[in-house]
Protein backbone atom coordinates (compact mmCIF):
# COMPACT_ATOMS: atom_id res chain seq x y z
CA UNK A 1 0.00 0.00 0.00
CA UNK A 2 2.78 2.56 0.82
CA UNK A 3 4.53 1.76 -2.23
CA UNK A 4 1.14 2.42 -4.31
CA UNK A 5 1.03 5.76 -2.86
CA UNK A 6 4.60 6.80 -3.10
CA UNK A 7 4.14 5.74 -6.91
CA UNK A 8 1.01 7.99 -6.66
CA UNK A 9 2.50 10.90 -5.40
CA UNK A 10 5.79 10.67 -7.72
CA UNK A 11 3.54 10.72 -10.82
CA UNK A 12 1.57 13.68 -9.71
CA UNK A 13 5.12 15.39 -8.18
CA UNK A 14 6.07 14.85 -11.93
CA UNK A 15 2.95 16.38 -13.29
CA UNK A 16 3.72 19.46 -11.40
CA UNK A 17 7.15 20.32 -12.65
CA UNK A 18 6.06 19.61 -16.00
CA UNK A 19 3.41 21.80 -15.85
CA UNK A 20 5.97 24.37 -14.27
CA UNK A 21 8.87 24.25 -16.90
CA UNK A 22 6.10 24.38 -19.43
CA UNK A 23 4.04 27.12 -18.60
CA UNK A 24 6.82 30.07 -19.15
CA UNK A 25 6.76 30.76 -22.82
CA UNK A 26 9.59 32.89 -24.09
CA UNK A 27 9.34 36.11 -24.42
CA UNK A 28 9.25 36.22 -28.84
CA UNK A 29 5.92 33.85 -28.37
CA UNK A 30 3.96 36.05 -25.51
CA UNK A 31 3.54 39.24 -28.40
CA UNK A 32 5.82 41.52 -25.88
CA UNK A 33 4.88 44.60 -27.41
CA UNK A 34 8.36 46.64 -27.62
CA UNK A 35 8.12 50.47 -27.96
CA UNK A 36 10.52 53.13 -29.43
CA UNK A 37 10.27 56.53 -29.15
CA UNK A 38 8.71 58.50 -31.95
CA UNK A 39 11.10 60.65 -34.46
CA UNK A 40 11.82 64.29 -33.43
CA UNK A 41 10.28 66.52 -36.38
CA UNK A 42 11.75 69.92 -37.85
CA UNK A 43 8.77 71.83 -36.88
CA UNK A 44 10.14 71.67 -33.22
CA UNK A 45 11.69 74.89 -31.96
CA UNK A 46 14.48 74.27 -29.16
CA UNK A 47 16.69 76.54 -26.87
CA UNK A 48 19.36 73.34 -26.64
CA UNK A 49 22.55 73.34 -28.59
CA UNK A 50 22.43 70.42 -31.83
CA UNK A 51 23.72 70.00 -35.27
CA UNK A 52 20.76 68.70 -37.44
CA UNK A 53 16.78 68.33 -36.94
CA UNK A 54 15.57 66.22 -39.81
CA UNK A 55 12.02 67.09 -40.90
CA UNK A 56 8.96 64.93 -41.71
CA UNK A 57 8.30 63.12 -43.90
CA UNK A 58 11.06 62.98 -46.18
CA UNK A 59 14.46 64.30 -44.12
CA UNK A 60 17.83 63.82 -46.80
CA UNK A 61 20.92 62.57 -44.79
CA UNK A 62 22.32 65.63 -43.50
CA UNK A 63 26.12 65.42 -44.24
CA UNK A 64 25.22 64.25 -47.92
CA UNK A 65 23.71 67.65 -49.70
CA UNK A 66 25.71 70.56 -48.33
CA UNK A 67 25.10 73.81 -49.99
CA UNK A 68 27.98 75.42 -50.20
CA UNK A 69 30.19 74.04 -46.62
CA UNK A 70 29.46 72.24 -42.86
CA UNK A 71 27.50 74.24 -40.58
CA UNK A 72 28.99 75.85 -37.60
CA UNK A 73 29.26 74.20 -33.98
CA UNK A 74 26.92 75.33 -32.05
CA UNK A 75 27.79 76.47 -28.56
CA UNK A 76 26.05 75.28 -25.40
CA UNK A 77 23.41 77.43 -24.06
CA UNK A 78 21.37 77.95 -21.13
CA UNK A 79 17.67 78.53 -21.56
CA UNK A 80 17.24 79.28 -17.78
CA UNK A 81 19.18 82.52 -17.94
CA UNK A 82 16.97 85.72 -19.06
CA UNK A 83 17.87 89.15 -18.72
CA UNK A 84 15.70 91.58 -16.50
CA UNK A 85 12.35 92.58 -17.64
CA UNK A 86 12.36 89.51 -19.69
CA UNK A 87 8.87 87.98 -19.65
CA UNK A 88 8.10 84.80 -20.14
CA UNK A 89 8.74 83.05 -23.48
CA UNK A 90 7.54 84.25 -26.79
CA UNK A 91 4.74 82.03 -27.93
CA UNK A 92 3.24 81.62 -31.65
CA UNK A 93 -0.38 83.69 -30.16
CA UNK A 94 2.03 86.43 -29.66
CA UNK A 95 4.47 86.33 -32.70
CA UNK A 96 3.80 87.08 -36.60
CA UNK A 97 6.39 86.13 -38.53
CA UNK A 98 7.63 86.43 -42.42
CA UNK A 99 10.67 84.72 -44.48
CA UNK A 100 12.43 87.33 -46.09
CA UNK A 101 14.85 86.57 -48.94
CA UNK A 102 18.50 88.45 -48.84
CA UNK A 103 20.72 87.32 -51.39
CA UNK A 104 22.02 84.50 -53.59
CA UNK A 105 24.92 83.50 -55.38
CA UNK A 106 26.51 79.54 -56.16
CA UNK A 107 23.35 78.13 -56.17
CA UNK A 108 22.77 79.03 -52.38
CA UNK A 109 20.29 81.20 -51.38
CA UNK A 110 20.12 83.31 -48.21
CA UNK A 111 17.11 85.08 -46.30
CA UNK A 112 15.76 85.73 -42.56
CA UNK A 113 12.54 84.50 -40.44
CA UNK A 114 11.61 87.23 -38.85
CA UNK A 115 9.42 87.26 -36.45
CA UNK A 116 7.42 90.52 -34.71
CA UNK A 117 6.20 90.89 -30.99
CA UNK A 118 2.36 91.65 -31.46
CA UNK A 119 1.54 91.43 -27.98
CA UNK A 120 1.42 94.16 -24.93
CA UNK A 121 4.13 92.62 -23.10
CA UNK A 122 7.97 91.94 -23.55
CA UNK A 123 8.96 87.96 -24.37
CA UNK A 124 12.02 86.12 -24.49
CA UNK A 125 13.20 84.12 -27.06
CA UNK A 126 16.36 81.65 -26.73
CA UNK A 127 18.02 79.17 -29.25
CA UNK A 128 16.56 78.21 -33.01
CA UNK A 129 12.78 77.84 -34.57
CA UNK A 130 11.55 75.20 -35.46
CA UNK A 131 10.69 74.55 -39.19
CA UNK A 132 8.63 72.52 -41.70
CA UNK A 133 7.70 73.57 -45.12
CA UNK A 134 4.26 72.81 -46.10
CA UNK A 135 2.48 72.67 -49.73
CA UNK A 136 -0.74 74.63 -50.62
CA UNK A 137 -2.80 71.90 -49.12
CA UNK A 138 -1.11 71.79 -45.87
CA UNK A 139 0.90 68.42 -46.44
CA UNK A 140 4.88 68.20 -45.54
CA UNK A 141 7.36 68.99 -47.75
CA UNK A 142 10.54 67.31 -47.46
CA UNK A 143 12.56 69.79 -44.76
CA UNK A 144 15.78 69.29 -43.15
CA UNK A 145 16.83 71.30 -40.68
CA UNK A 146 20.39 71.85 -39.44
CA UNK A 147 20.97 74.26 -36.99
CA UNK A 148 24.28 76.63 -36.64
CA UNK A 149 26.57 77.89 -34.06
CA UNK A 150 27.11 81.99 -36.18
CA UNK A 151 24.95 83.27 -34.23
CA UNK A 152 24.18 80.90 -31.28
CA UNK A 153 21.60 81.20 -28.92
CA UNK A 154 21.67 83.82 -26.40
CA UNK A 155 18.10 85.17 -24.95
CA UNK A 156 16.99 87.93 -27.14
CA UNK A 157 14.30 90.33 -25.56
CA UNK A 158 11.84 91.33 -27.78
CA UNK A 159 9.44 94.44 -27.05
CA UNK A 160 5.96 95.08 -28.61
CA UNK A 161 6.24 95.86 -31.59
CA UNK A 162 9.97 95.36 -32.03
CA UNK A 163 11.36 91.81 -34.10
CA UNK A 164 13.88 89.06 -33.68
CA UNK A 165 15.77 87.25 -36.76
CA UNK A 166 17.18 83.94 -37.94
CA UNK A 167 19.53 83.53 -40.52
CA UNK A 168 19.09 80.74 -43.04
CA UNK A 169 20.93 79.37 -46.68
CA UNK A 170 19.46 76.60 -48.73
CA UNK A 171 20.21 75.34 -51.73
CA UNK A 172 18.74 75.65 -55.23
CA UNK A 173 20.69 72.80 -56.98
CA UNK A 174 19.45 69.07 -57.47
CA UNK A 175 21.19 66.70 -55.63
CA UNK A 176 21.36 62.92 -55.43
CA UNK A 177 18.78 61.56 -57.72
CA UNK A 178 16.64 64.99 -57.54
CA UNK A 179 15.31 65.58 -60.86
CA UNK A 180 17.26 68.47 -62.83
CA UNK A 181 14.61 68.97 -65.07
CA UNK A 182 11.41 70.82 -62.98
CA UNK A 183 11.05 71.36 -59.63
CA UNK A 184 13.82 69.46 -57.37
CA UNK A 185 11.19 69.48 -54.64
CA UNK A 186 8.09 69.84 -54.61
CA UNK A 187 7.03 73.76 -54.20
CA UNK A 188 6.26 74.89 -50.49
CA UNK A 189 3.45 77.30 -50.28
CA UNK A 190 4.13 78.16 -46.50
CA UNK A 191 6.05 76.49 -43.17
CA UNK A 192 5.16 75.49 -39.78
CA UNK A 193 7.49 77.52 -37.15
CA UNK A 194 7.61 76.69 -33.71
CA UNK A 195 8.88 79.01 -31.31
CA UNK A 196 12.28 77.92 -29.12
CA UNK A 197 10.41 75.38 -26.63
CA UNK A 198 7.24 76.08 -27.76
CA UNK A 199 4.68 73.39 -29.10
CA UNK A 200 2.11 75.27 -31.12
CA UNK A 201 3.47 76.84 -34.45
CA UNK A 202 2.67 79.77 -35.76
CA UNK A 203 2.15 79.66 -40.30
CA UNK A 204 4.40 81.56 -42.01
CA UNK A 205 4.12 82.37 -46.48
CA UNK A 206 7.00 81.13 -48.05
CA UNK A 207 7.87 82.92 -51.19
CA UNK A 208 11.43 81.49 -52.38
CA UNK A 209 10.69 78.80 -54.36
CA UNK A 210 11.76 74.94 -53.85
CA UNK A 211 14.56 74.23 -51.43
CA UNK A 212 16.67 71.14 -53.08
CA UNK A 213 19.27 68.61 -51.14
CA UNK A 214 16.14 67.47 -49.29
CA UNK A 215 15.06 70.45 -48.22
CA UNK A 216 17.55 71.13 -46.80
CA UNK A 217 17.78 74.39 -44.41
CA UNK A 218 20.81 76.10 -42.09
CA UNK A 219 19.43 78.08 -39.58
CA UNK A 220 20.88 80.13 -37.06
CA UNK A 221 19.60 80.97 -33.21
CA UNK A 222 17.55 84.00 -32.99
CA UNK A 223 18.90 87.35 -32.79
CA UNK A 224 17.88 91.27 -32.20
CA UNK A 225 16.79 92.06 -35.49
Amino acid sequence: MRRRLIAVCGVALAGVLAACGGGARPAAEQGVLTTEPAPSSAATGSSEPGTSVEGAPNSADPGGADPGGGADPVPPSDPGQQPPGAGGRCTAASLAGRFQPTDAGAGNRYGTFVVTNTGDRPCTLTGYSGLQLLDAAGRPVPTDLVRTGTPGPEPVVVEPGASASANLRWTVVPTGDEPVEGPCEPQPASAAAIPPDETQPLTVTWVAGPVCGGGKIEISAFYAA
